[in-house]
């Protein structure tokens, strides 16, 4: 008896489809996106989850069954000989081991049989496994006695980036290129030949006469971007998005001029249909032919060659994955070279967290990696469901700016309350200053009626005794009435130990928290008297351990002035507050006695910051907290200098993107070190953006206002002129 599906599944469901179509058509066909692409994706994974729950609900008109996007009606269309399918999509390394663990159910047990004759014979069984391609004659012999105690066959992959671009297809007649297409919807795309052939990387000769049919990406360099837009900036004309959306614009104008000026790049990663001269004889040569998906063309004499499986002279097809790469790359094709052959999914897994680590330092965009079941025979076995191959799959990362999101969280009461969020919302992110992952829409037309307002806690009891909380007129926060709580306490730690404070190298949350449980420490300066013997005695600390921790904490005994004020959690005073009271004031003994009129004055600090400070230092508590870590370490002196003199004095400047040659924290100092300010907001009154790799919203800000706009050799020689 099948099971009863649920209506707020089928209401979910229906939703998701009409929201994605529209979504869709806006990105794919009119080019006017209103969501990113990333949002999109994040839909389509839903439908596709809850499709495989509910199988029964899959209709053919549903997004997971086609692929993306329709041919502009100003192209000529072209039916590709190949059908264009896309690859399903992993989110987590879970669902990557998922994905491993369903290969090699459907290919045990997959029994290799011995030579004979031109090529292997094969058997093969499949348990339970829906859409399974019907087994040719030579897959259906029955087993023999013993064959399925044979041992499972293993798998390996081959992992390459998935390039953020435009698929293109290129079809080759006796080596030539004849045609160049677009993906389209899979079934039609647009002839684009006339603006590929301007693509230096694109072969319009191979190197062996053979025909193919090949796919891969159109790309921009993010550094080829950045002087189309310093050109484009130069004539008053609006700046490019993004890499992505040049090069599809780029392959889609009708004047070949325009694609020969931007400089666009391909890496080509498929070869879906090959065809290979044997021997002469005659006008022309024979030929054998073959094409990969579920629906190939027949061959001349009316046979349909499976995928891969002619009969080809050894040598001629390559037999893995990896080897098709090597394959494309010796006929003058363009190849990605970093791909790898993993012989396990951990290291699938290994590969994909390099890929998170290495593309900032790339000069393309990706958007994931791509795995494929590496050996042609286990591909041909597994087949293709209604769209997509089940030997591979795009792992890819929840992005927004250019970085992955775990999680977004709303604090603000009253943002809330604006954006209108309840729980079970279906929302859009976004960078809030290209760091902070920011809820700027919700998706209306996704609720189903169920969402639930949320109601704030009128108490919480991680703030102990009774849990009271108050929120000050004029802030945003909601704040614990006991300031001494366990919980106010292990933040306080977390901050004393972090980067912009007293630098803890290895002193993370599991550490602090184990070492007030212990009441091993209670104060900051607590931190200072730790011995070794104590901590060789809690669970899981061993000697390298200890040793480490000990070091990181004796080299935090010299500190600098800034981030000592930083590491003290005053109240509205952060790191850039440190650094002007700090070049202020120049001591901590001046600024702990400093009046409030002295305070309200200076630039960067004023009456609320001021306030704040002279009553935090009026604490007996904290007076005593200060005099008795000023026991325990040295601040540096402060280099006192007439700010008003300095290079930059005056000069505000806001750093987006990842630099190269030095962190962001080095490049703020070197901007203090000369009298200029580095904020976190571009407004009108910046003088300068720092643009690196990757850069966000800030970028896009500053052209609007009209900010001037540094490259990274631009920011470094301003810092050498004037050092």
């Amino acid at each position: 008896m099948a099971k009863k599906i649920p209506k707020e599944v089928k209401d979910r469901l229906n939703k998701l489809k009409e929201t994605i179509d529209h979504h869709r058509y806006l990105y794919h066909v009119l080019d006017l996106p209103e969501i990113s692409e990333e949002a999109l994706d994040s839909l389509k994974h839903e439908l596709v989850e809850l499709e495989r729950e509910y199988p029964e609900l899959i209709t053919p008109d549903s997004p997971s069954q086609r692929v993306a996007g329709k041919p502009l009606p100003e192209f000529v269309k072209v039916k590709h000989t190949v059908p264009q399918w896309s690859f399903n999509d992993a989110f987590s390394e879970e669902e990557m081991r998922d994905f491993d663990a369903r290969v090699r159910k459907m290919l045990s047990p997959f029994i290799p049989l011995r030579k004979g004759g031109a090529e292997s014979e094969r058997r093969g069984l499949s348990k339970g496994i829906s859409n399974n391609p019907p087994p040719t004659s030579r897959r259906s012999a029955p087993f023999t006695k013993g064959d399925s105690d044979m041992p499972r066959v293993i798998p390996t992959y081959c992992c390459e980036h998935k390039i953020d671009g435009l698929k293109i297809v290129l079809t080759y007649e006796k080596g030539l290129l004849k045609t160049a297409a677009t993906r389209g919807d899979g079934v039609i795309g647009e002839d684009v030949t006339h603006n590929v052939r301007t693509i230096e990387s694109v072969p319009l000769q191979l190197k062996r006469p053979v025909s193919v049919i090949v796919e891969g990406e159109v790309w921009m360099k993010k550094s080829r971007l950045l002087e189309l837009n310093r050109e484009r900036d130069e004539k008053g004309e609006e700046p490019f998005a993004n890499p992505r959306n040049v090069a599809a614009g780029s392959i889609r104008q009708l004047d070949p001029a325009v694609a020969a000026s931007r400089k666009l790049e391909t890496y080509i990663y498929d070869l879906s249909c090959l065809e290979i001269p044997l021997s002469k004889g005659g006008a022309e040569s024979a030929r054998r032919g073959l094409c990969k998906g579920p629906d190939n063309p027949p061959a001349e004499d009316g046979t349909v060659y499976d995928y891969f499986s002619a009969p080809f002279t050894k040598g001629d097809v390559p037999e893995t994955q990896h080897e098709e790469l090597e394959f494309l790359r010796e006929l003058g094709f363009k190849v990605n070279p970093h791909f790898e052959h993993a012989k396990t999914i951990d290291e699938v897994i290994a590969y994909w967290k390099k890929w998170k680590e290495e593309i900032p330092k790339a000069d393309y965009l990706a958007d994931g990696i791509v795995v494929k079941v590496d050996e042609r025979e286990f591909q041909e076995r597994l087949g293709y469901t209604g769209k997509a191959p089940r030997w591979g799959i795009a792992l890819r990362p929840v992005s927004v700016a250019g970085s992955t999101v775990s999680r977004a969280t709303l604090h603000n009461e009253d943002e809330i309350k604006r954006l209108d969020v309840r729980i079970g919302d279906t929302v859009i992110l976004q960078k809030a200053g290209d760091v902070i992952p920011d809820i700027v829409r919700v998706l209306t037309e996704m609720r189903t009626g169920k969402e639930k307002t949320f109601t704030w806690p009128a108490s919480v009891p991680a703030c102990g005794g009774n849990g009271q909380i108050e929120r000050i007129p004029g802030e945003a926060a909601w704040r614990c009435l006991d300031k001494n709580s366990f919980s106010i306490q292990k933040r306080r730690f977390y901050h004393f130990v972090s980067k912009h404070a007293f630098d803890m190298e290895g002193l993370g949350p599991k550490i602090i928290n184990v070492l007030l449980e212990q009441k091993l420490i209670t104060t900051f300066d607590d931190m200072f008297t730790l011995k070794r013997g104590d901590l060789l005695e809690l669970p899981r600390f061993a000697e390298k351990s200890v040793d480490n921790l000990l070091e990181s904490i004796e080299k935090a005994r010299t500190v600098s002035l800034p981030k000592f004020l930083t590491g003290l959690s005053i109240p509205q005073v952060g790191e850039e507050t440190a650094y002007d009271l700090a070049g202020h004031f120049g001591t901590i003994e001046r600024l702990r006695v400093a009046p409030f009129e002295a305070l309200e004055k200076i630039d960067g600090v004023g009456p609320v910051v001021g306030k704040s400070i002279v009553e935090w230092f009026c604490d007996r508590t904290n007076q005593k907290m200060v005099d008795a870590l000023l026991k325990q370490v040295k601040i540096q002196k402060v280099e006192q200098k007439d700010k008003a003199s300095l290079p930059l004095a005056g000069k505000t400047f806001v750093l987006t993107g990842t630099l190269q040659s030095l962190s962001r924290e080095e490049a703020e100092e070197k901007i203090r070190d000369l009298g200029g300010d580095p904020t976190g907001s571009v407004s009108s009154k910046t003088d300068y953006v720092v643009a690196g790799e990757s850069a966000g919203s800030k970028y896009e800000k500053a052209k609007k206002l009209g900010v001037k706009i540094l490259n990274e050799e631009e920011f470094i020689s301003v810092l050498k002129m004037r050092g």
